[in-house]
């Protein structure tokens, strides 16, 4: 029986750098030839993560990308996208497989999206094939298409060999996602980003990681394992330019300030589910409230320190350097633990 690993079960072992300023380290990286990312970041297409204000500020001030969510009618997906254009704003956008799913892809690529995105739970699936076809038929040459989720190298294949000019890679890892719990399957992200780079390697095809990513240092091990960008979801979540109201919630003692929430939910939550189309079927998230972070703007810009951070301990001075010099280690229990600030936990004498 194959062992699949997650993010928490390796390191990278720090080697010999030349590298004197961070800031000289490049994480550029091209997602196809009109779209160029500073730093390898993708905004997850869910209605608590990416909307207009999230698009703008990912792409403006970090150099990122932004696709915003479908959970909503044709009408109001482009005025988002075309909401999202002060300028030179770059932005995808996500479509299902079924229903309008062409028209919708269509009235987007007039909108002047980049990238459009195939954004079911289960990519290695017949229909994914069938809409992969018909977008290639129908859209643009130029636009690039974005498909997934995937979580074996055999999927990964099938879908580059039907038109996908990227992958999402990840299946059930995501923090609101109870995919595995429901349905007893998925493989670790990690796992998944180590199967399916050799296989992105000889096709030319973009790798995302998507799910299981808690920190900077889990980019750094996404990207070392083989993966172009990553899209992030509960990271970017609770911020100012995430959709939704930010909810006060009553003090739990006196003296005690209350705190600020927002909504996070999984687009296969109940919650979710009965907004988008007033009915539910299978289960696979939930839906929570977490902190309010403020502008996403502080959250990309610790991330992309400790993403440089990370390149610098491997000496790696791009993706390509960090992809080839990138040793791992697999680390016991024990270690993960002294692996996290632990001083917390320790009992006094």
């Amino acid at each position: 029986m194959k062992e699949g690993l997650c993010f928490d079960d390796v390191l990278l072992q720090p080697q010999y750098s030349e590298i004197i300023s961070r800031n000289k380290i490049s994480l550029s990286n091209k997602l196809s030839d009109d779209v160029v990312l500073d730093l390898p970041i993708i905004s997850a297409p869910m209605d608590t993560v990416t909307e207009t204000s999230m698009a703008i500020a990912i792409r403006k001030e970090s150099g990122g990308f932004g696709i915003i969510h479908r959970y909503n009618s044709i009408e109001e997906q482009c005025v988002l996208v075309k909401r999202s254009f002060p300028g030179l704003i770059q932005v995808g956008a996500a479509i299902g497989v079924k229903g309008d799913y062409l028209e919708r892809a269509q009235e987007l690529c007039s909108a002047s999206v980049k990238v459009i995105c195939i954004d079911v739970a289960h990519g290695h699936h017949v229909l994914v094939k069938l809409a992969l076809k018909n977008l290639k038929n129908k859209l643009p040459s130029h636009i690039h298409i974005c498909a997934g989720n995937v979580a074996t190298n055999k999927a990964f294949l099938d879908l580059a060999s039907w038109g996908a000019d990227s992958i999402k890679v990840g299946i059930g890892g995501g923090s609101i996602c109870s995919t595995r719990i429901q349905t007893g399957h998925g493989i670790p992200t990690f796992q998944s980003i180590l199967d399916c780079s050799v296989s992105a390697n000889q096709t030319g095809v973009k790798l995302i990681a998507d799910g299981g990513i808690k920190n900077s240092g889990d980019i750094v091990k996404a990207l070392a394992a083989g993966a172009d960008f990553v899209m992030l979801g509960s990271l970017l979540a609770g911020t100012k330019e995430s959709p939704g109201d930010i909810i006060p919630t009553p003090a739990t003692a006196i003296g005690m300030s209350s705190k600020r929430m927002k909504i996070y939910r999984g687009m296969a939550s109940k919650e979710a589910q009965r907004d988008w189309k007033g009915t539910t079927s299978s289960q696979e998230g939930v839906s929570t409230y977490i902190p309010y972070k403020g502008s996403v703007v502080n959250v990309l810009d610790d991330l992309e320190i400790g993403i440089r951070s990370g390149f610098s301990y491997s000496g790696a001075k791009d993706l390509t350097q960090l992809q080839e010099r990138g040793k791992f280690i697999q680390q016991t229990n024990a270690s993960c633990k002294e692996s996290s600030t632990h001083i917390l936990d320790r009992k006094e004498i």
